[in-house]
C-alpha cells in the first residue's frame, strides 16, 4: 500500500519511530507536532541532535557522557574518588544525582553480565573499574545496577571480585514512599524487610 505522506515525511516518521518507547503513532504525532511548528524549532532540534552527535565522547574517567576528557561529576575537585557507584548506563547517573544525596564518583560498565545474550565479564568496563580502585585508593563500591536478573548477577560478581579489597554496598530497594503494603508484590516486600534499618 502506498502512503499518503511526502517521502520527506516518511522518511522523518520512520526516524523518530525507532526512538524507545516511541511507536508510529506516537512517531506520526511528533513529525506533525514539528511540521505545525515555526522553523526555528525543528531547526534547534537539528542542531541540539547534530551538537551531541559532534561533541559527545565517553569520559575518560568513568565512561559517562562528556564533552572534554571528563565528564562534569569527574571534573568537580568536590566529588570524592573514594567512594565509586557503579552503574550499567549513563542514564542511571542521572536519576541518582536527582536525590543530591551521593557525593562519590561513577564508573559505568555498559551493560550488565548476561551470558544467554553473550555478555561476559570482559565485554564490560571491569578491568577499567580494577584500575580506578586501585589508583585512587576507593574505600567503597556502590553497586547500583538495576534489580533485574542480569543486574543482580552484575552485583554479585563485583562484589565477589572486591570484597576483600574495601566496602562494597548495594543501594537498598524496597516501598516507594505513598504506597500501600497491601498493593506491594512478594519481592518488594521482602526487600524492604531485609533492607530496614533503625530510626
Amino acid at each position: 500500500m502506498s502512503s499518503i505522506l511526502t517521502p520527506s515525511v516518511d522518511a522523518l516518521v520512520a526516524e523518530l519511530a525507532r526512538l524507545p518507547g516511541i511507536g508510529p503513532r506516537s512517531a506520526q504525532r511528533l513529525a506533525f507536532h514539528l511540521l505545525k511548528a515555526p522553523p526555528e524549532r525543528p531547526q534547534a532540534l537539528a542542531e541540539a541532535i547534530q551538537a551531541v552527535v559532534e561533541n559527545i565522547r565517553p569520559c575518560t574517567e568513568c565512561f559517562s557522557f562528556a564533552e572534554g576528557d571528563l565528564c562534569p561529576v569527574c571534573a568537580d575537585p568536590r566529588r570524592d574518588p573514594t567512594v565509586i557507584c557503579v552503574v550499567e548506563e549513563p542514564s542511571a547517573i542521572v536519576s541518582i544525582e536527582r536525590t543530591h544525596e551521593f557525593r562519590g564518583r561513577y564508573h559505568v560498565l555498559g551493560g550488565a553480565l548476561s551470558p544467554i545474550d553473550g555478555v561476559d565479564p570482559e565485554d564490560l568496563r571491569i578491568a577499567e573499574l580494577d584500575q580506578r580502585i586501585e589508583r585512587d585508593g576507593v574505600t567503597e563500591l556502590v553497586i547500583a545496577t538495576n534489580p533485574t536478573m542480569a543486574g543482580e548477577a552484575t552485583a554479585l560478581f563485583l562484589a565477589d571480585r572486591v570484597r576483600d579489597r574495601l566496602r562494597v554496598t548495594r543501594l537498598a530497594s524496597g516501598l516507594p514512599v505513598g504506597a500501600d503494603l497491601e498493593h506491594a508484590d512478594e519481592l518488594t516486600l521482602g526487600r524492604a524487610l531485609l533492607g530496614r534499618r533503625d530510626i
